[in-house]
């Protein structure tokens, strides 16, 4: 049974997928990013790790091996444990575990696992299609010798030496000068006069406002009390899903049942497939999250599941 090939169809569809008594590989999505020096374009894509305190069975890959061997999940989950006998006893021989598109494992001086991910493939589906694009770098042309080409036929810059050749043009730099005074006193007029209007305005305006506050009473016998609510928000990306409902007024019953049981459940929308979703709780740290899912799953809910989205 290649192992590997199980838990890298399950990485395009969930953040954490567990080896039960070996370790937890998890995806976490990363930005496009650009590599300055050779102005390579690298796609957003999911980034591997792995965890191997996290060795709880959630079930995930045992039920998706039954499904895909059409076997059943104890001996799904039977065959999981002779690969993780064999793998652990690779690891102490000092070999490398090589896992296809996924990475390499091995023992460090310490006993502990050491993963070093694979980048042959991209686990975001939204980046399905997307490569490495390679940019040429930007040049940019110098137009001195055009410009000096042009001032040639039609002088831009006026020296002194032309200035004594065309005595004519002192007379029209003085005249741009006067016109260009004038234009400046004109407007200057015009925006003073209509700066005074709008105050004059703004203060007939403050004068009738004045007039209809005094004539007017206001009483209030009986005012209500104050009333101060604590409403607290939750925050984060990672949601644990209890479940997807057809009917609202159902979701609506279910986030009114796990907040019975002590849970900060709520809404958290719909799916693509119109489906209204709820949700456990909210949190902001994904190794939390992981940890209150696998207690989730063992005490109550095997369909439990782990949703990282960005709520509005």
């Amino acid at each position: 049974m290649q192992l590997e090939h199980y838990i890298s169809d399950l990485l395009y569809r969930y953040e954490c997928v567990t080896v039960p008594n070996f370790g937890a590989f998890l995806s976490q999505r990363v930005s496009a990013t650009v590599h300055e020096t050779t102005n390579a374009f690298y796609p957003p894509k999911k980034s591997l790790a792995f965890n191997e305190q996290i060795q709880t069975n959630d079930g995930l890959l045992a039920r998706y091996i039954a499904d895909v061997e059409d076997v059943s999940f104890e001996r799904a989950t039977e065959k999981i444990a002779n690969q993780v006998k064999s793998l652990k006893s690779y690891l102490i021989e000092g070999e490398v575990v090589a896992f296809e598109n996924i990475g390499d494992l091995k023992l460090n001086n310490e006993g502990k696992i050491v993963f070093s991910p694979s980048y042959h493939l991209n686990y975001l589906t939204d980046a399905f299609g997307l490569s490495q694009l390679v940019s040429p770098p930007v040049t940019r042309e110098v137009y001195k010798e055009t410009v000096e080409a042009i001032e040639k036929v039609i002088p831009i810059t006026v020296t002194a030496e032309k200035r004594k050749a065309i005595p004519y043009l002192k007379y029209a730099a003085a005249a741009i000068i006067a016109l260009t005074i004038g234009g400046f006193g004109v407007s200057n007029y015009h925006i003073n006069n209509i700066a005074t209007q709008n105050e004059m305005a703004q203060e007939e305006a403050n004068a009738q406002l004045d007039t209809k506050i005094q004539e007017a009473t206001f009483i209030i016998s009986n005012p209500l009390p104050t009333v101060t609510l604590k409403v607290t928000k939750q925050t984060g990306n990672y949601h644990i899903v209890a479940g997807a409902f057809r009917v609202e007024a159902n979701s609506d019953k279910k986030v009114e049942q796990l907040q019975a049981q002590g849970f900060k459940a709520r809404k958290i929308g719909m799916n693509r497939y119109g489906l209204h979703q709820v949700a456990y709780a909210t949190y902001e740290n994904r190794f939390e999250a992981l940890r209150v899912l696998n207690e989730i799953r063992e005490s109550s809910n095997e369909d439990a599941w782990l949703l990282v989205k960005q709520l509005p």
